[in-house]
């Protein structure tokens, strides 16, 4: 056991810690999106909200994908199968980039029709649609950079993802001052100066991690394996775990733009209100997301060695982790929420609306990190995904989106209100998965 704990301490550091600070950055670029436009006023708060929802289809099925990828290649590398390693590697990306491509042709040909579903201010529809017909040309960068960062972090190279995340958002921030205020000697361009901000960052961050992967293979710490003729079973096993995430997340995202759609059409002041606590959100999850993903790698090393024991040690300690880390950060937000909310040009009703929400999002938060550590990153970690599937299509569409609908439209409650109650579905979640976390049949070994 002491050896158990020694070793966990040093994955921590040198896995654990650049992932998390990678996630965070990755979740700064849209934030500093926000807080830049933020000056701009309410309706270009609400646009790149907005835009930025649909946008997160893209992420979070993209990332899904990723998350396939990572549970194979984590237990082949256990295993110290670099034909695995490739083989899964290669598959999930021609799924992600084949969904890039769909959505970066729905975003380029048809934005506008896509943002009515979310508002029906004239204004924040043109605005969101300019924001989201730019981005959407950095969607399949974006795909190459997280798939790429999966598989150098799954087998323990985590810095170098780490590092072009930094970088990313210090270009990004450079970028938006420039685009978005009309500096050296360039137009100011607003809201569309911070949508091509963020598409040149993440071009910039994809040949990053290309030219590094390069030097990765050269080393012979991947070795690329040219013949594509799969293993018998292995597509079966790939869609077996690939399917029930990518549908999971899918539908989760779909139901999170429901919810979008449903604070967009309680009025503006609500729907910028609520665009402006994202910055906290995406910096709590994207902090938290890190540990998710490291505790889906540390265990599915574990269980492609068939080390059962040790992997379950290992699940604990990161549920811990997770318990303490989100009640310190829920403390966090409730004392900085009344400076933050003085950050942003808006009325002060939307500062009221706004600090409600954070209160409210505290509250809650630390059921929600745990989810998705121990659902979304432990789990997974032995391939049986259609635990989560069944766990989030029941909480997002038979519990959250109908308590959404009943309260604002039937109960007329403010939004901060419809927030927590259909957040209440996070709560069903957590008691299922950590029952099904006790009884260990979620721990297998595929490699």
């Amino acid at each position: 056991m002491r050896k158990i704990g020694r070793d966990f301490r040093q994955e921590i550091f040198t896995l654990a810690l650049p992932i998390t600070i990678q996630s965070l950055f990755q979740s700064s670029l849209s934030i500093i999106d926000q807080i830049m436009v933020g000056s701009l006023g309410s309706i270009s708060i609400a646009g790149i909200g907005l835009g930025g929802k649909f946008a997160s289809i893209v992420s979070v099925t993209i990332v899904a994908l990723c998350t396939s990828a990572g549970i194979l290649i984590s237990q082949y590398y256990g295993a110290k199968d670099q034909k695995g390693i490739w083989d899964s590697f290669t598959v999930n990306m021609g799924f992600a980039l084949v969904v890039s491509l769909i959505f970066t042709g729905l975003s380029l040909g048809c934005p506008e029709i896509l943002m009515k579903c979310y508002s029906k201010d004239l204004d924040v529809i043109q605005a969101s649609t300019q924001y989201l017909s730019i981005v959407a040309i950095s969607f399949i960068p974006m795909t190459i950079t997280l798939m790429f960062s999966t598989v150098l972090r799954s087998i323990g190279l985590a810095k170098m993802p780490m590092y072009a995340s930094i970088s990313s958002v210090i270009i990004n921030t450079s970028l938006n001052y420039v685009f978005i205020f009309g500096k050296l000697g360039c137009p100011m361009l607003g809201l569309k100066g911070a949508a091509v901000a963020t598409t040149l960052s993440r071009i910039i961050e994809m040949l990053i991690l290309l030219v590094y992967f390069s030097k990765v293979c050269k080393k012979g710490q991947i070795k690329i394996h040219l013949d594509f003729r799969y293993r018998e079973g292995f597509l079966k096993q790939v869609w077996k775990i690939t399917y029930p995430i990518l549908l999971c997340e899918f539908l989760w995202s779909l139901g999170e733009n429901i919810y979008a759609s449903i604070y967009g059409r309680l009025g503006t002041l609500s729907c910028a209100a609520m665009t402006l606590t994202g910055p906290i959100q995406s910096l709590v999850i994207g902090l938290f997301s890190g540990v998710s993903a490291a505790a889906g790698i540390m265990v599915g090393n574990r269980l492609g060695t068939n080390e059962m024991d040790e992997a379950y040690n290992r699940a604990k300690a990161f549920i811990k982790i997770g318990t303490l880390g989100s009640l310190v950060l829920s403390l966090v937000v409730v004392v900085t929420a009344p400076l933050y909310i003085h950050i942003f040009n808006v009325e002060s009703q939307v500062r009221t609306i706004t600090l409600q929400i954070l209160w409210v999002y505290a509250l809650i938060a630390p059921v929600k990190i745990l989810n998705m550590i121990a659902a979304g990153g432990i789990l997974r970690s032995g391939g049986k995904t259609y635990y989560t599937l069944i766990l989030d299509l029941v909480g997002t569409w038979l519990i959250g989106i109908p308590l959404g609908f009943f309260s604002a439209y039937y109960l007329k409650w403010p939004i901060e209100a419809v927030y927590f109650l259909l957040s209440l579905e996070e709560v069903f979640r957590l008691v299922v998965t950590l029952i099904l976390f006790k009884q260990r049949k979620w721990m297998n070994q595929l490699a």
